[in-house]
């Protein structure tokens, strides 16, 4: 069945579900990709459409489709299982999680042989309970860019499908029961409860985290960090009687566990009438800019948008968020998006992807000559996901460079293609995935992978990671061509000679080098006196050419990562 006819077969069902009054439930502002749900709609067509939207999204080649999906729970009961696949956005629209309620499964498994869910991206789930059916635990086998916030689980979690794993992201979610991590290489968690946890291969950070597991480094995978020093959940849509709202909560100090159960979340509400509805087809980069010079927030509908120039953020506290995982890519070597260097804007949802055009970065936040304060008021970014190929062929110079002062990131992943379209040393280029030159920037899981000069690049003071992942490129054609002058590759984490105050934990830096026997001298450079402010940081040699290594940890000292000795920790 081809794509058109699965589009046209849920226009079908889903009026079949609409009632009789038509705008009840539906908002068609939001697109012919938006599914909102009400537990008074027969279950049974609603299984229908939610199993043919996940049929399209986890069927060969899927990984790198143009559909976009967001369905939305209305609060209430529902008998579902809701399989997800690429590019599904699952949300219940409570003003607890516990208002949505799904008797059954909200799961993510294994597409390939074995179990593995190496692959498993771009997939979300957010703001409602699950009640797992009989006496399997819910699945959530993922891999990086599967953010899972504010959950309620009665039962058990799994976050792995019996095979291979390279997540992920836990925010502000209660699991009743035993999170199973099985083989999940890293995890991070922040400002969860649930009741043990068992497993995890290598880095599994929790801040915040009630019932964490205790630290057990460097014996064990395990970091954990009593409370969030400043914590801030993500914005999500709330359906207020008739109406959708976007709920902003606002920011908590020295934080631990939930922030929804038995209190008032505090916060405000932009009304979806006062947003700017963004949806492919309909609107360009003239027309949402049109809408940002007058001061509006941004709600992006689930699609493809290809951007002539790039978006520009003027005012300060704008709202821009995504709905359904839409893509915005650049056509003629502009960014996709520009923040000016103004405080108090929220960024979320949103997949960045490199253009044909070369780039010199996809986002950019604020200019470096300004530097101006926010700490009174923080710039806030939350799952943001940027490719440089696998869609395409893409070029790139940074994928994000974030100049201003006083950001706070909260979940990303910055990618050069290692598989897909367009994937080659020379056809998807690009030096560093995430280049830092503010102060006091600050964030909660980093993914940055296979760039070909520094991963990370830190410029900026009184800067903070928590929990680092990292794999150096695979694909270094010969030993000469990833040379960092008379240096063997580059270090993934660079924190910059000049740099003063600097701190991460759990940093971990993996390499496989397929195409050449590539010898990196560090996985980590920092000024000599920062080494001790780099927290429970090791290598990986995962695999590639026999004679390939990362022969130290940091700045030359600490053991050499290689086929006999695959991991080398420090404190």
């Amino acid at each position: 069945m081809t794509s058109l006819t699965f589009l046209v077969l849920f226009s079908r069902l889903t009026l079949l579900f609409i009632p009789a009054s038509g705008s009840e439930f539906s908002h068609p502002e939001l697109g012919a990709h938006v599914f909102l749900f009400d537990p008074g709609m027969p279950m049974d067509r609603m299984q229908m459409l939610i199993d043919s939207v996940f049929a399209l999204q986890s069927s060969r080649g899927s990984e790198f489709t143009r559909d976009r999906f967001a369905l939305l729970f209305s609060p209430g009961t529902y008998q579902l299982d809701v399989r997800v696949g690429y590019y599904m956005q699952v949300l219940g629209l409570g003003e607890s999680p516990e208002d949505v309620v799904i008797e059954g499964a909200v799961r993510s498994n294994s597409r390939r042989g074995r179990g593995h869910v190496l692959t498993n991206f771009w997939r979300s789930v957010e703001n409602l309970t699950i009640v797992p059916q009989g006496d399997s635990a819910n699945v959530w086998g993922v891999s990086q860019a599967s953010p899972m916030r504010r959950v309620h689980v009665h039962g058990d979690l799994q976050l792995h499908d019996n095979g291979y794993a390279s997540g992920g992201f836990m925010a502000d979610s209660k699991i009743d029961g035993i999170i199973l991590a099985g083989g999940q290489q890293q995890w991070f968690s922040r400002n969860c409860q649930w009741s043990a946890w068992r497993g995890g291969a290598w880095n599994i950070m929790s801040m915040g985290v009630i019932g964490a597991p205790e630290t057990n480094w460097p014996d064990g995978p395990c970091t954990t960090l009593e409370s969030v020093p400043v914590s801030r959940e993500k914005p999500y849509l709330v359906q207020t009687g008739k109406e959708l709202v976007l709920r902003i909560p606002d920011s908590r100090m020295h934080s631990t566990g939930l922030s929804w159960p038995g209190e008032e979340i505090r916060g405000h509400d932009i009304h979806l009438k006062d947003l700017y509805i963004v949806r492919p087809g309909k609107d360009n980069a003239a027309s949402i800019n049109r809408a940002l010079e007058k001061g509006m927030d941004l709600l992006f509908t689930p699609g493809i948008y290809s951007l002539e120039t790039a978006l520009r953020v003027t005012h300060p506290g704008t709202v821009v968020a995504g709905l359904g995982m839409p893509s915005l890519v650049p056509l003629n070597g502009n960014p996709a998006l520009e923040v000016s260097d103004v405080g108090g804007v929220l960024i979320s949802g949103l997949l960045f992807d490199a253009g044909l055009k070369p780039s010199g970065s996809l986002l950019k936040v604020g200019d470096k000559e300004e530097g101006e304060d926010h700490s009174e008021d923080p710039l806030w970014l939350f799952d943001l996901f940027f490719r440089i190929g696998g869609p395409g062929e893409g070029s790139v110079t940074s994928a994000a460079v974030i100049n201003s002062n006083d950001v706070f990131i909260d979940h990303i992943w910055l990618w050069r293609a290692d598989h897909g379209n367009g994937v080659g040393w020379d056809l998807n280029r690009c030096a560093s995935g995430i280049v830092v030159n503010g102060d006091r920037v600050t964030v909660y899981g980093l993914f940055n992978e296979h760039n070909q000069e520094y991963q990370t690049l830190w410029n900026g003071e009184s800067g903070r990671v928590y929990l680092y992942q990292s794999e150096m490129p695979y694909d270094p054609p010969t030993v000469e061509s990833w040379m960092n002058g008379e240096k063997g590759g580059y270090a993934s984490y660079k924190v910059g000679d000049r740099v003063l105050s600097h701190q991460a934990w759990g940093v971990g830096v993996y390499c496989v080098f397929h195409h050449a026997p590539v010898v990196v001298y560090d996985a980590i450079e920092t000024p000599e006196a920062l080494e001790d402010s780099i927290h429970h940081k090791f290598t990986f040699w995962l695999g590639g050419f026999e004679n390939s290594s990362i022969e130290s940890i940091i700045n030359g000292k600490g053991e050499k990562a290689y086929r006999g000795n695959r991991k080398a920790t420090m404190d």
